[in-house]
């Protein structure tokens, strides 16, 4: 009697916890169904064939500008420039041959990175150099478009003689010599010694009364004129 009573005790237990297994394994798949699954990531395809030549690598830095001035010489063949002073205007044509620089000057005066800067440095019977200002709006547009450097091209043998423009070196004491995109200078004299140290890649071909005029100007002890001498506006002419 108390061997069947022990039988019915197990065979009691065994179906409770099969039942409480059950439930358990019931409680669980519900609560995988209901589980909202997660939304797709949508993956954007980009068609770099549709982008331009500036959506393609602004901003500028010293591994890819050399690759976008390369692009931009083919597209952009302009080399003639006019600078607008209230001295009187300097007509510029940019050589061929030094494609980059010429290619960086028309970027940047099509971007209108010049308009408003000022000739910072003036050395009589030397040189006026221009594209330098503390204006916001013309470092927000530096900053735009980039940071980098240009190394130098003095392949061609161009002479620094009077009314060269040539690019100053960002790095003086580097023998390499790098330079700053966003300034230039304009020789007033022959300048032989620069040949080989810096690119010239243009030359005045109307107005260098209006330099000798800039160059006669009260400066400070660091060269910038005394009355600030603005580069009003500097446009491509073809």
């Amino acid at each position: 009697m108390r061997g069947l009573l022990l039988l019915c005790v197990l065979l009691l237990f065994n179906c409770e916890d099969k039942q409480s297994k059950a439930k358990k394994t019931e409680e669980v798949v519900t609560k995988i169904d209901t589980i909202t699954p997660k939304s797709e990531e949508k993956v954007v395809v980009i068609d770099s064939s549709k982008l331009t030549l500036e959506e393609r690598y602004l901003p500028l830095n010293d591994d890819n500008a050399m690759d976008f001035f390369g692009e931009y010489a083919e597209i952009h063949k302009e080399n003639k420039v006019r600078i607008y002073t209230r001295f009187g205007n300097i007509d510029l044509e940019l050589f061929n041959k030094t494609k980059y620089h010429r290619a960086n000057f028309i970027f940047l005066t099509k971007n209108k990175v010049f308009d408003g800067t000022q000739f910072h440095r003036v050395v009589k019977n030397f040189v006026i150099q221009g594209g330098n200002s503390d204006n916001i709006e013309v470092l927000r547009k530096r900053r735009n478009i980039g940071r980098y450097l240009l190394p130098p091209d003095v392949r061609y043998g161009y002479k620094h003689i009077r009314g060269t423009i040539s690019i100053p070196s960002g790095e003086i004491r580097n023998a390499y010599k790098l330079a700053s995109p966003f300034e230039f200078f304009i020789t007033q004299s022959n300048q032989f010694h620069l040949d080989g140290e810096y690119t010239a890649f243009g030359r005045v071909t109307n107005g260098l009364e209006v330099i000798d005029k800039i160059a006669e100007q009260e400066v400070d002890g660091g060269h910038w004129p005394i009355h600030n001498v603005y580069i009003n506006k500097i446009e491509v002419l073809d």
